[in-house]
């Protein structure tokens, strides 16, 4: 129970955009907030993620209140951008670019035609039209059929944000603790009562927040909460500064690739991440020939093919939820326990913190997250 004279008490466990944006806004709603990460913030999925902005789709993909939680997040991004205008060296929409496998035209058409129906700005452009919206892309690359662009899409570069985010909870009194290990729940009474780090510290609280990625499945499974995973490998890298025109995210079939804050190019791909291998201690294996493949691939969608090398990647777990939707919200079974568990966390992060927030502090249920609470897998 919270106690009578004083602010709710909260725990938000993982330093990943989604728990310290969570965090951030508990705390300007006057909560006790204290944060608690593993190691350090955002070296999860947060430091090793894409982080493309975006509703982009085609029907079936997703639920409608998935899409428009998306543009809700979208929305707050643009916001936040216009209130601290500093946030334009890490944060940006110059839109993005995709075009269709040879063998797949036909899914991109169909992609397009449901976008425009739904009001989200969607340009079918033709080879020659690619350089007037978006440079820095090789006009070969494109196929015959052409690309879709969508002007209002765009990229964050989430340890940034992270940092931002983290500098504000600070300042609104909260607390972060890093380096804190695996941390549990103490569950008393069927309550989430305290959280207990690594190192055996409890910290009392009212309520409790999950925010640890493709973690929060398996530390809810001991209180009979079943929540479907279907979390693979991710591998991100990223080059040296490279002399590009390119500012929107690219996503093609062989690879997605988008320019950094520092001039760096960030890179993913599906069948790159296939390629990693899983040791049974858990650790992982990228081989070199990965990483070449994945820059090769980079360098021939972007003008002029530079030759581009690999400063760093990041390797590990992507949360993506079993049915692909959102969970985020309170766990009937254990009073005060609350979860966020979303592949979409860059897009989501803002409002998905303000919404877990005001649930948290008010103990109301929000409306627009009602779709996405974890009961519905009972």
């Amino acid at each position: 129970m919270r106690n009578s004279s004083s602010s709710p008490r909260v725990a938000v466990v993982g330093g990943g955009v989604l728990g310290v944006s969570t965090a951030a806004q508990l705390a300007r709603r006057g909560a006790q907030v204290v944060l608690v990460t593993a190691a350090e913030l955002a070296d999860g999925a947060s430091g090793r993620s894409l982080s493309w902005l975006n509703s982009f789709g085609g029907p079936g993909l997703r639920s409608q209140a998935y899409h428009e939680l998306r543009l809700l997040g979208i929305d707050r991004y643009r916001t936040f951008a216009h209130r601290d205008p500093s946030s334009s060296a890490y944060l940006t929409f110059d839109g993005g670019l995709t075009w269709a496998a040879p063998d797949a035209p036909e899914s991109h058409r169909s992609a397009f035609d449901h976008m425009r129906r739904c009001g989200y700005d969607a340009r079918w452009l033709t080879r020659d039209e690619v350089a007037d919206w978006t440079p820095g892309v090789d006009p070969a690359a494109i196929p015959d059929d052409g690309a879709i662009f969508n002007p209002g899409e765009g990229w964050v570069d989430l340890e940034a944000l992270v940092a931002r985010l983290a500098a504000d909870f600070t300042v609104a009194g909260g607390r972060v603790v890093t380096g804190a290990g695996a941390a549990s729940v103490v569950v008393e009474g069927g309550r989430a009562t305290a959280v207990r780090t690594g190192s055996g510290e409890r910290i009392d609280v009212d309520s409790v927040l999950l925010a640890t990625g493709a973690a929060v499945p398996r530390m809810v499974e001991e209180y009979g909460v079943r929540i479907p995973d279907a979390t693979p490998v991710a591998l991100l890298v990223r080059t040296p500064p490279v002399d590009t025109a390119l500012r929107a995210v690219l996503n093609t079939p062989r690879v997605a690739v988008r320019p950094a804050p520092d001039g760096s190019l960030v890179m993913d791909s599906d069948a790159s991440a296939d390629e990693v291998i899983v040791h049974p201690d858990g650790t992982y294996e990228v081989k070199d020939d990965t990483v070449e493949q994945l820059l090769r691939e980079a360098s021939a969608v972007l003008e002029g093919n530079p030759r581009l090398t690999a400063a760093s990647y990041g390797v590990g777990p992507k949360p993506i939820p079993g049915d692909g939707e959102p969970v985020l919200g309170a766990v009937e079974e254990v009073a005060g326990l609350h979860v966020a568990f979303t592949h979409s966390g860059a897009t989501l992060a803002l409002i998905a913190g303000e919404l877990l927030a005001e649930e948290i502090v008010t103990g109301e249920s929000s409306p627009l997250l009602a779709a996405f609470n974890p009961a519905r897998f009972r």
